[in-house]
């Protein structure tokens, strides 16, 4: 079944879900290398709204519209920008904004905000972040990298380090990985930033392998995919908490040297010291190829959504 919103990578319940995408974001990344892609767009408004902050997302939304032959109208911070500073609620601003664009990609500081608005919505709607809660399109586009960098999406050991608990990404990541076979998951995190109960049961009732350490050097010489993350200091209260916990994890040359050779670094970026600049040069540093492959995927989701 077709889905009409992409909210949370818990919609996927096949891999045949997940694949058909990963082959139509191969489909765009031919086509825009062939200068021949689909203008399924054609006529239509994608709309962006962003009540936090993004550099690669919201452009990468927003350049996939335009090269599919679509228009863009939107904010970047919706949270001062828009109405909801004179106290509009969310679901009235998405019934606004719904009369005047054909899709709406919006992000948003609150978990569960992604819901909320595709209730009220009568257009598709795209998840680009809720709190730490969900982020499909990432998720995707990470399984997109890690087919393209390893071959394949199975028989993997996948180290996660770094902010576990308000890491969107990594809750949706491991949430598609965990659909592929024999795949075993490392989960690298100081105790305040521990993956969060409900993934690990996922984990459980899929029968899906996994372990938790405050070590990240134990695990480099196993590890298929390395994804790094940031502490994420916007979701701290406290910022004395986030000083302590800030530099738990830096993956450097040193690090880096224990390693399998053929390795994936993965980061959903932006980074702030977790990875050394020095890391950049190895082979193995697929992070800026991976938010490159954010274009091709969320082609693939405009289009799945409004082209077809």
């Amino acid at each position: 079944m077709k889905l009409k919103c992409v909210l949370s990578t818990e919609q996927f319940t096949s891999r045949q879900m997940v694949n058909e995408l990963l082959d139509l974001a191969g489909e765009m990344e031919k086509g825009l290398q062939r200068g021949s892609l689909p203008q399924s767009l054609s006529g239509k408004i994608v709309a962006c709204m962003f009540f936090e902050p993004s550099t690669r997302t919201r452009l990468s939304f927003e350049t996939a519209a335009l090269r599919l032959g679509g228009q863009v109208i939107g904010t970047e911070n919706a949270q001062i920008s828009s109405s909801t500073v004179k106290g509009e609620i969310l679901e009235d601003t998405i019934r606004i904004v719904s009369g005047y664009a054909d899709c709406i990609v919006m992000r948003h500081p609150q978990d569960g905000a992604a819901e909320v608005a595709a209730k009220v919505s009568p257009v598709p709607l795209i998840n680009a972040g809720d709190g730490g809660n969900q982020h499909p399109s990432q998720a995707l586009l990470d399984l997109y990298t890690i087919k393209k960098e390893k071959g394949r999406l199975e028989d993997l050991d996948i180290a996660m380090v770094g902010d576990l608990l308000y890491g969107r990404t990594i809750h949706s990541t491991l949430t598609l990985l965990s659909l592929y076979p024999n795949n075993r998951f490392h989960f690298i995190a100081p105790q305040r930033l521990a993956l969060p109960q409900k993934y690990k049961d996922l984990l459980k009732e899929r029968n899906v392998f996994f372990d938790e350490s405050e070590d990240m050097r134990a695990v480099l010489p196993k590890a298929d995919v390395l994804y790094m993350t940031r502490v994420q200091k916007e979701r701290f209260e406290s910022k004395e908490e986030y000083e302590k916990l800030k530099d738990a994890y830096i993956l450097d040359t040193a690090a880096l040297g224990e390693a399998k050779e053929d390795a994936v670094i993965m980061h959903a970026l932006p980074r702030i010291n977790e990875i050394a600049l020095a890391v950049d040069k190895d082979p193995r540093a697929a992070y800026f190829r991976q938010a490159r492959n954010g274009l091709y995927m969320r082609m693939a989701l405009l289009h799945y959504l409004l082209g077809g």
